[in-house]
C-alpha cells in the first residue's frame, strides 16, 4: 500500500508512503502515530509561534533541509502568521502535526515568543552543548546554573535536547524584552564561564572550545528557534527531547535514553514535567537592576 487515508479531529488526510523508514527501526506509520500520541503533549508548547521544520524526505540516514515557510500545496485549514517575506506553520492542532509529519518534518523547532508578543519571550532558555561526548559535563553545568539561580532567587525547568544537550528554561511574566533577556543570559554564562573555565565557555567557535561546554545564550533570540519539547531528533535512535527532574541530572544520565520507544511509559509514569513548572512565572527585576547598577 502507498498511502493510507487518516481522519484526524474531523479532517481527512492521505498518509504517503507509510512503510517507508524514516528511521532505521521506525516505519513512517510508526512515526506519525508516535506524533499523534505526543500531541497533547507536544502542542502546549507549539501553539501560537513561529515554527521551523527539519524534514526528512528519504529518512534520517538522507538528506534534510529546514523549512520556514509553508508549503505551496496545504490545505486550507493550516493555520499560518506571516513575518516579513516568510509565512510561517503555526503548529496549534493534531491534524496539523499529522499532516506536517506526512511531509517527514522530523524536527519541530519553535520560537521563543507567541505571535501574540513578538518582541517578549515567554521565557529565558540557556542552551548547553558538549564539545566532546562526554554528556557528565553539560550535568555539572546545568547543576551549577541551578545553583546560581538559586543564589539570585531565581529557578528554571530542564529537559534533554534530544540530541547532546540540555536546556534550561526560566518561565517569565510576560514583561520582560529580548533585549532585557539577553543581558541576564550574558551576565549568568559569562559569569560561570569566568567561574568554571575548565568547564564552561560561551565561544562560539566549536574549534576552539576544546572540552568545554559550550552556554549558548546567543541562541536565545527574536526570530531565532530552539528544539520544542516533546519532538523527536533526527538521530538512528529516534530520541524525543525529554523534560526531566533536577533528581534525573545523574552520572549515568544521556539523552540518548528518551527515545519514541520508551517516552509513553515515562509519561504514564511521571506526565508532563513541563506543565506546573512554566506555570510559575519569574520576575527578573532584581538582576536586572544588579546589572544595570554595575554595568555589567
Amino acid at each position: 500500500m502507498d498511502h493510507r487515508l487518516v481522519k484526524v479531529d474531523g479532517m481527512e488526510l492521505k498518509i504517503s508512503n507509510p512503510e517507508k523508514l524514516l528511521f532505521p527501526h521506525v516505519s513512517k506509520w510508526e512515526f506519525i502515530l508516535t506524533y499523534y500520541r505526543l500531541a497533547p503533549y507536544l502542542l502546549p508548547y507549539c501553539r501560537d509561534r513561529a515554527l521551523t521544520t527539519i524534514r526528512f524526505p528519504d529518512g534520517v540516514n538522507g538528506k534534510s533541509f529546514y523549512q520556514k515557510n509553508v508549503p505551496a500545496h496545504r490545505p486550507d485549514w493550516i493555520e499560518t502568521k506571516r513575518d516579513g517575506e516568510v509565512e510561517y506553520v503555526l503548529l496549534n492542532n493534531a491534524p496539523t502535526l499529522i499532516w506536517l509529519a506526512n511531509l517527514a518534518c522530523v524536527e519541530l523547532h519553535v520560537s521563543f515568543n507567541t505571535i501574540h508578543d513578538p518582541l517578549m519571550p515567554t521565557e529565558l532558555v540557556f542552551d548547553l552543548d558538549p564539545s566532546v561526548p562526554d554528556f557528565l559535563r553539560v550535568v555539572e553545568v546545568a547543576l551549577l546554573i541551578r545553583e546560581l539561580l538559586h543564589k539570585l532567587n531565581l529557578d528554571g525547568i530542564v529537559k534533554t535536547s534530544g540530541a547532546s544537550g540540555l536546556q534550561i528554561y526560566i518561565p517569565l511574566e510576560p514583561r520582560y524584552t529580548y533585549e532585557q533577556t539577553r543581558k541576564v543570559g550574558k551576565f549568568i554564562s559569562h559569569y560561570l564561564a569566568e567561574l568554571h573555565p575548565a568547564l564552561v565557555t560561551v565561544e562560539r567557535m566549536v574549534n576552539k572550545r576544546g572540552n568545554k561546554v559550550y552556554f549558548d545564550y546567543l541562541q536565545h533570540w527574536h526570530k531565532k528557534t530552539l528544539i520544542a519539547p516533546y519532538s523527536l531528533r533526527a538521530v538512528p535512535e529516534a530520541t524525543v527531547s525529554t523534560p526531566l527532574l533536577w533528581e534525573e541530572l545523574t552520572p549515568e544520565l544521556t539523552p540518548k535514553q528518551f527515545t519514541s520507544a520508551n517516552i509513553f511509559d515515562r509519561l504514564e509514569k511521571k506526565g508532563d514535567l513541563f506543565a506546573d513548572g512554566l506555570r510559575k512565572k519569574i520576575r527578573l527585576d532584581d538582576i536586572l537592576q544588579f546589572i544595570e547598577r554595575h554595568r555589567l
